[in-house]
């Protein structure tokens, strides 16, 4: 579960700076600009719940110790 987790966060990722580099920064909201900044905002929320997922996993651990 681990490696899966980690190669979610690395593909999110990438979707980020994919979807980055195709917003028109002239007109952000117009047209496919606006397609790529739903695909950040997705993939920067899809980032950050898999990171409190590993976060929560690893306080699960600690306090099963």
């Amino acid at each position: 579960m681990k490696y899966v987790m980690v190669f979610l966060m690395v593909v999110s990722g990438f979707m980020v700076v994919f979807n980055l580099s195709q917003i028109d920064w002239n007109q952000p909201l117009i047209g496919d600009s606006s397609i790529a900044v739903i695909g950040v905002l997705a993939s920067a929320s899809a980032f950050v719940l898999l990171l409190i997922l590993s976060l929560a996993r690893k306080i699960a651990k600690q306090i099963k110790k």
